[in-house]
């Protein structure tokens, strides 16, 4: 009878380790960009139709080393707005090689009840790849046009 005790404490304590360290849930959709200078954002990947819709809509602020990073599944122009959006932004569009195309800065939020009197940003150059940062981020890690991130 010790024996079989022995041998079930024994499989629970193996069975507890399994699993390895414990997984953030927030860190699955995270992917990290490296910026020129080597600064890392952490970036929410958007790649469902309908997250990408939403986007930043009635979200809090971004940190400064965060964002969002919107993955069409082909290129295209892709115009971007700030309805429902509480905050500016730096929007950054890049071509499939990650390569930067268009940055509009600084964008407003946009107050307006109706949508339609939003403004449309971008979508000039075709892309397959948009970052959304806190605004006065792109400054701030040198970004501007021609630049290749790394993710």
């Amino acid at each position: 009878m010790l024996v079989r005790v022995l041998i079930w404490v024994t499989g629970c304590l193996l069975l507890a380790g399994c699993g390895g360290p414990e997984t953030n849930i927030d860190a699955i959709n995270l992917r990290q960009i490296a910026m020129p200078r080597g600064e890392i954002v952490q970036a929410e990947v958007l790649t469902r139709r309908e997250d990408m819709m939403s986007g930043m809509m009635f979200r809090p602020p971004l940190a400064a080393d965060r964002g969002l990073l919107f993955v069409h599944s082909r290129p295209g122009r892709f115009s971007y707005w700030m309805h429902n959006v509480k905050v500016p932004l730096d929007i950054i569009w890049m071509d499939k090689d990650h390569t930067i195309v268009e940055i509009a800065a600084n964008t407003p939020a946009c107050t307006e009840t109706d949508p339609v009197r939003c403004p449309h940003f971008g979508g000039t150059e075709e892309s397959q790849f948009v970052l959304e940062l806190a605004a006065g981020m792109a400054g701030k890690y040198g970004l501007r046009k021609g630049v290749k991130l790394s993710f």
